[in-house]
């Protein structure tokens, strides 16, 4: 019987032992087989260093073979994942260590510099053959257990900076894992390009789970770069989920070599997440792929799958689909303005999180006791029934008496052939607020503001045009690559205040 994750592994193995399961970062291939006899082994090794039921394993770590067996291995012991980014700082993931309460610490030294830093810090101790590149060290323990059934403890980056632990149960990564998968029709062919952070609930559910429950391999990858993203493309892999600003590097990489269209894939799926869909960007990146570009929606909480698109190439739908099987979604109206049929999404199903770990009150807030939960995003449904994210229920910007959805915004100015990505805020001004944009592009100094103001003054109300644009190479950004709204005035500042 399939309980909990580390079943999906044993499950395969007995299947298809024989059956590619992981390339690592290195070029090493595993199969199903010896896949789960290492995560059996690592769990004896956890075990032996003191992790039981219930505690809490922190996994500091960057994609390789190693984090995905630490995850299932903790399942094994019957403790609880808590995985985070190594290329946080000390400080970051000494809060998350100390609120989590954690019995024992791992750290992915073998793909991660900052990972090697931290256990330096840590004085933690290497693991002998064959799990080197694993060091582990003890936790200061002592926290609460989280709820019956968690399976992982999730720290999300916040709209406002503060993290916050979300338990995923083992119920909710094995209805994610299942829903991914027969979304991308998913089997023991493919290969998915594994770049999205496992420590994030993307990576983790929509990747590593989704491969895992259908039998596909995963090729990891610890951190994005273009060519690299090209080199597997061009050997292999079958199913690659992005998020924008992979699609715009490739691109540009792509036609770096006098290339226009991607050549010489077995790529079958390709799709774009964390971000709105603009209709001349889509056509863009499905005439580069030869493929459709599809879309989703979902959140930590959620654990990733709300919706998701089955387009045709060619498809005007910039939409992010009707809700998956088994999700139910509504929209609460109180929250969504003047607007009609603008709300903020409600969702309920197998895939919302059992709360948030030791705070009762914030889980208050956004889950009733319905099974409803508030995800903080403003929606439309279309006459087709598929879900159009507006904007944040927060972000909603009102200038002027109008409301201003920075999705409308930021698809308008990313159809500037020179506009990698953006993103739009609102400031408060007296007695109304303003709209701010932050651009990304490759040369800041080759693209003009004024050109810019008119580009968009094509395309947008009065209203809606940004006051103030900011120029940029890069835009503060998670290691999914969402961009982080609630840093941008203040990494921008200076740039505010000569605008």
């Amino acid at each position: 019987m399939i309980a909990q994750v580390h079943h999906l592994v044993e499950a395969r193995a007995a299947e298809t032992p024989e059956a590619l399961a992981l390339i690592d970062t290195d070029g090493t291939r595993v199969t199903y087989a010896d896949h789960a006899a290492y995560v059996a082994a690592l769990a004896g090794q956890l075990h032996a260093a003191g992790l039981r039921p219930a505690d809490r394993l922190l996994i500091v770590a960057e994609n390789c073979r190693a984090t995905a067996s630490l995850v299932f291995a903790a399942s094994a012991c019957g403790a609880v994942a808590v995985p985070v980014n190594a290329r946080m700082s000390a400080p970051e993931i000494d809060r998350i260590r100390d609120h989590a309460g954690p019995s024992l610490i791992a750290f992915t030294t073998c793909v991660s510099a900052d990972a090697q830093r931290h256990a330096d810090k840590a004085g933690a101790r290497a693991l002998p053959n064959p799990f080197d590149g694993i060091a582990l060290t003890a936790g200061p323990g002592g926290g609460e257990a989280a709820a019956p059934d968690t399976a992982v403890l999730l720290y999300t980056t916040g709209t406002t900076g503060v993290p916050k632990g979300v338990m995923l149960s083992h119920g909710n990564l094995r209805f994610a894992g299942l829903t991914s998968a027969k979304l991308r029709k998913m089997s023991e062919r493919d290969i998915i390009y594994g770049v999205l952070p496992m420590t994030h609930v993307f990576g983790l559910a929509s990747m590593l789970m989704a491969a895992t429950h259908s039998g596909a391999a995963i090729r990891f990858e610890a951190r994005f770069a273009p060519d690299k993203l090209h080199a597997a493309l061009t050997s292999g892999v079958t199913v690659f989920p992005g998020v924008p600003q992979m699609h715009a590097l490739l691109m540009a990489h792509v036609a770096r070599t006098g290339a226009a269209k991607l050549a010489g894939t077995a790529l079958r799926y390709v799709s774009s997440g964390a971000a709105p869909l603009d209709p001349a960007w889509k056509r863009k990146a499905e005439a580069f792929y030869g493929l459709p570009l599809q879309n989703g929606y979902g959140l930590t909480e959620s654990t990733a799958g709300v919706c998701g698109t089955r387009n045709a190439i060619g498809s005007p739908d910039i939409s992010v689909g009707p809700p998956l099987p088994g999700v139910e979604v509504r929209l609460d109206p109180d929250q969504g303005g003047d607007d009609p049929g603008v709300g903020e999404v409600l969702t309920r199903g197998p895939h919302v999180m059992t709360g948030y770990y030791r705070a009762p009150e914030d889980t208050a807030r956004i889950l009733d006791g319905a099974g409803w939960l508030r995800t903080g995003d403003l929606g439309q449904f279309d006459d087709e029934g598929h879900l159009h994210i507006v904007g944040r229920c927060k972000e909603l910007i009102i200038r002027g008496g109008f409301n201003v959805y920075p999705p409308e915004v930021e698809a308008a100015l990313n159809d500037h052939p020179d506009v990698i990505q953006c993103a739009v805020i609102g400031r408060a001004v007296d007695g109304d607020e303003e709209v701010l944009a932050f651009v990304q592009c490759a040369d800041p100094a080759a693209l003009d503001v004024d050109d810019l103001r008119a580009f968009a003054a094509e395309r947008l109300a009065g209203y809606k045009r940004p006051g103030r644009i900011v120029l940029a190479k890069a835009l503060p950004a998670a290691p999914t690559g969402k961009i982080l709204k609630h840093k941008l005035t203040s990494v921008f500042a200076e740039d505010l205040a000569h605008a």
